[in-house]
């Protein structure tokens, strides 16, 4: 029961699933080599009505890290998928019948995202002066959802600048 409880919380600008996204995750294997979160984001209202709520489920997998000394560890591959969702009326996971069958094949609600990237931790010592946190750690991430991928596979004029997305985020290891 104890693998139940999270050892992390994630906090991460940007990548498809709000301005911020906050949460809590799991890290895991024998070298703690996969990661799995869930976050929930916000994005302001900036070209719409109102503001809006994300939800996202992340898994990450980290094959190797290099220790740089006895206190930092540097993972240069991160690699990972996630699901995401925006909450409202105006997003949907099947066709409204109010469009032809099949005119849209996909669903406006939720997005299948991949990314790569690469993460550095610092090992917190332990001690009296140690917070509840056992390391931190600091990411990058490039992104790209699906939606975005098949637009450009299938030869719109978008550039890769305008399918794929930078986001940084720390996580905090318990």
């Amino acid at each position: 029961w104890a693998s139940l409880i999270p050892n992390q919380f994630v906090i991460q600008n940007a990548g498809n699933m709000g301005v911020v996204s906050a949460g809590v995750g799991w890290s895991y294997g024998c070298r703690r080599q996969w990661e799995t979160a869930l976050l929930a984001g916000f994005i302001p209202r900036h070209q719409s009505d109102c503001a809006k709520m994300t939800m996202t489920l992340k898994q990450n997998y980290m094959p190797w890290r290099i220790a740089l000394g006895d206190r930092w560890h540097f993972e240069p591959l991160r690699f990972g998928l996630y699901v995401n969702t925006v909450f409202g009326e105006q997003f949907w996971g099947e066709q409204p019948h109010r469009y032809p069958a099949n005119y849209y094949g996909f669903s406006t609600r939720y997005r299948l995202n991949v990314c790569l990237g690469s993460q550095l931790h610092f090992l917190i010592p332990s001690g009296r002066n140690r917070s509840a946190f056992e390391r931190v750690g600091l990411f990058y991430e490039v992104s790209t959802c699906d939606l975005y991928f098949r637009s450009k596979v299938l030869g719109g004029n978008l550039s890769w600048s305008d399918i794929l997305g930078l986001s940084l985020g720390i996580a905090l290891q318990l």
